[in-house]
C-alpha cells in the first residue's frame, strides 16, 4: 500500500539516520559482516553446519537499506535434515535491539525479503526454509517435491520442521546473531551497549501466521509478541475446505466459468451490501447474507475475457455448483465438516485458469496435501474423488496430522504467563482461509479463558481478501501496535488501517466479536464516521460451538459415525 507523499524514501531514511543516533538505546554494529567473524551459536537439539556473511547495499532496493546477510545452516542429529536459516541485520541503520522473525506463505516456511522494510527503520530480521526444497518456483504451493521420503512413507521430519520445530530454532538464532554482532557476548551485561535483543517479535500472514500461532501453543517464551495474520491454523479443515470445490465440480460434472463466477459474486455483493445500512461495495455483515445462487437461474451474464467478452445464460447446474461451494464439505449424509466460501469473497481459488477449460481448478496446496500425506501416493487422482472418500480423506487428515500440522490448540495459559501478546487481523472477505474458521478458533479460546482479550485480540476487514488483496482497508502498523502493547501496556482498542483503493479511506478496525458500524452520517472514508458495535448478528456463524468440535473433525463431527478407513 502505497500513499501520495512528497517526502522521498531517501529523505526518510536519512530522518531516521539521524533521528536514531539521538536515542540512547539503539546500537551499530561492531563486527565485520564476514564469513569468519560470526560466532558459531548454540542451539539445543541442532548441530551448526555453516555460517555465511555477506553486506549487502539498499536491500531490495531501499535506499540506504545496507545490511548483513547471514545463513546459518544447520541440522537436527538422526534427522538427516538440512535447514536453512536466513538474517538480515542492519548496518546503515542502528539496531533498535528487536529481532523480529519473519513468515511464510503456503507450503513456504519463511520469505526474508518480506521483512526488507523492517531492517530499513531498525529491525534485525531472520526467516527459516525448514528444510524444504525452495529451487522449484512452484515449491511454495506443491510439497509433491518433498512430502514422501518413499512411496507410503511421508517425511514426518521436514514435516516437523515446517510445522514448529524450525520456528523454534530461529528464535534462538535470532537472539544469539543480534547479541553478538551488535556487542552482547552473552546478552548478561547490564550496560547498555552489551545486551542482546530486548525484545523478539513473529510478523506473519497465512502459514506465516500458522507459524506464531503455533510457536505460542508450543515455545510460549520464544516471542514477545505474535502477529498472526490469515493464520492457517486448523490446516486440515482449511486446506480440505479448499479442495471441495474441485470435489463439487468433479462430481456435479459443471464446471463455472470465470465470467460465470465474476457474475456471481458481483450478485452476491448487491444482494447483501445494504445489510450493514452502507451501500459501498463491500460485503461487511456476511452471516446476515442469505444469498443463494438459485435466483440468478435464467438471467443473462456479460463480463470481459481475454478474448473480448464472454457471456452466457446462466444454469441451474451452475447454480447448484456454487450453492454447494457456499455451502462448504459436508459428508453424504449432510454432516457440516467445514466452513464454505464466505459470502463477499471472489471465487479465484475455483475458477479455471483460462476462459473455457471445461477443467475444474483444483486448490494446489490442499491437492498435494492429500497425495502427498494422506494418500502418500504422488499418483492419487484427486479429480475421481467421490463424497464419500472426501469425507473420509477429511477424516484421515485429522486423525493423522492434527497433532503435528492443527496448530490451533486453544489453551495458551503458558503464552499469556509469559506476558506475550497476539494480535491476528483478517480480510472479512479471504477466499483462502476461512475468517470463520479464524473466529471460531478464537471462541475455542474464550471458551478456555474468558478473559482471552487481555493477551489475544482478533480484528477483521470489510472487503480484504486474503493476507491484503481487495478493496478494504489495511492496519497501517499492526506490530507497532503489537510493541506497544507488550512494551508499555497499551492495547490495541482499535487496529489503525488505511486504503488507497479504489479511495483513500481510514478506518479503525474494532476487536472481533465488535464489528465497524457506520454512524449514519459523515464522509465514509473517514475514521470518525465509524464506531465500534457488538450484537449486530453480522459475524456469527453458524455451527460456532466449541463442545461441538471434536479433534477428529469440524463442527459436525461430534457424534458422527464415522470410523477411520485407510486411504
Amino acid at each position: 500500500m502505497r500513499f501520495n507523499t512528497s517526502i522521498t524514501s531517501f529523505h526518510l531514511l536519512l530522518f531516521l539516520f539521524f533521528f536514531f543516533l539521538l536515542l540512547p538505546d539503539t546500537v551499530f554494529a561492531i563486527l565485520d559482516c564476514a564469513n569468519n567473524t560470526i560466532p558459531s551459536p548454540t542451539v539445543f537439539g541442532a548441530q551448526i553446519l555453516s555460517i555465511t556473511a555477506y553486506p549487502i547495499d539498499d536491500w531490495q532496493d531501499i535506499p540506504g537499506n545496507d545490511i548483513c546477510y547471514v545463513t546459518i545452516s544447520l541440522t537436527h542429529p538422526g534427522a538427516g535434515d538440512l535447514v536453512n536459516n536466513f538474517f538480515a541485520l542492519p548496518i546503515s541503520t542502528p539496531w533498535n535491539r528487536v529481532f523480529q522473525g519473519i513468515g511464510g506463505g503456503g507450503y513456504a516456511a519463511g520469505t526474508l525479503t518480506a521483512g526488507a522494510s523492517q531492517t530499513a527503520i531498525g529491525y534485525s530480521i531472520g526467516a527459516t526454509d525448514a528444510g524444504l526444497p525452495t529451487s522449484d518456483p512452484n515449491s511454495s504451493q506443491d510439497a509433491s517435491g518433498w512430502a514422501l521420503v518413499s512411496p507410503g512413507n511421508a517425511d514426518q521430519v521436514l514435516l516437523l520442521n515446517f510445522a514448529r520445530r524450525s520456528v523454534h530454532d530461529l528464535a534462538g538464532l535470532g537472539r544469539a546473531l543480534s547479541t553478538s554482532f551488535y556487542g552482547g557476548g552473552n546478552g548478561s551485561s547490564s550496560s547498555s551497549s552489551e545486551r542482546g535483543p530486548d525484545r523478539a517479535y513473529w510478523n506473519g500472514c497465512s502459514t506465516g501466521g500458522r507459524q506464531g500461532l503455533a510457536a505460542a501453543q508450543y515455545y510460549p517464551a520464544d516471542w514477545d509478541g505474535v502477529l498472526a495474520d490469515a493464520p492457517a491454523i486448523q490446516w486440515n479443515d482449511f486446506t480440505m475446505a479448499q479442495q471441495w470445490p474441485y470435489t463439487v465440480q468433479n462430481n456435479e460434472g459443471y464446471v463455472p466459468q470465470p465470467c460465470e463466477l465474476a457474475f456471481v459474486a458481483a450478485q452476491v455483493v448487491e444482494a447483501c451490501d445494504a445489510l450493514d445500512g452502507l451501500v459501498d461495495g463491500i460485503v461487511s455483515a456476511p452471516s446476515l447474507c442469505t444469498f443463494t445462487a438459485q435466483g440468478l437461474v435464467g438471467q443473462r451474464y456479460t463480463c470481459a475475457s481475454v478474448n473480448g467478452s464472454s457471456s452466457g445464460m446462466f444454469s441451474q447446474r451452475a447454480a447448484d455448483v456454487v450453492d454447494k461451494i457456499l455451502d462448504g464439505p459436508r459428508t453424504p449424509e449432510g454432516e457440516v465438516l467445514w466452513y464454505g466460501l464466505v459470502k463477499g469473497a471472489n471465487f479465484s481459488n475455483t475458477a479455471p485458469n483460462i476462459e473455457g477449460n471445461e477443467t475444474a481448478q483444483s486448490f494446489t496446496v490442499a491437492d498435494s496435501w492429500i497425495r502427498g500425506f494422506i494418500a502418500k501416493d504422488l499418483g492419487f487422482d484427486t479429480a475421481n474423488v467421490s463424497y464419500a472418500e472426501f469425507a473420509d480423506i477429511f477424516l484421515q487428515g485429522h486423525l493423522q496430522y492434527d497433532s503435528i500440522m492443527g496448530s490451533a490448540s486453544p489453551d495458551l495459559a503458558p503464552f499469556k504467563r509469559h506476558g506475550g501478546k497476539i494480535i491476528t487481523w483478517q480480510g472479512l472477505a479471504d477466499g483462502t482461509i476461512n475468517p470463520q474458521g479464524t473466529m471460531f478458533y478464537y471462541q475455542k479460546i474464550l471458551a478456555i479463558d474468558p478473559s482471552a482479550a487481555n493477551f489475544y485480540r482478533q480484528f477483521y476487514s470489510p472487503g480484504v481478501g486474503h493476507c491484503g488483496s481487495g478493496t478494504g482497508v489495511i492496519p497501517t502498523d499492526a506490530i507497532g501496535q503489537l510493541r506497544a502493547w507488550v512494551e508499555n501496556g497499551t492495547a490495541p482498542d482499535v487496529l489503525h488501517a488505511a486504503s488507497t483503493y479504489p479511495v483513500n479511506a481510514f478506518l479503525d478496525l474494532c476487536p472481533w466479536p465488535s464489528v465497524n458500524r457506520y454512524k449514519g452520517s459523515g464522509d465514509p472514508a473517514e475514521a470518525a464516521s465509524w464506531e465500534c458495535a457488538s450484537g449486530t448478528g453480522w459475524v456469527e456463524f453458524s455451527g460456532l460451538h466449541p463442545e461441538n468440535y471434536s479433534v477428529v473433525g469440524g463442527p459436525g463431527w461430534y457424534g458422527s459415525s464415522f470410523s477411520a478407513v485407510e486411504i
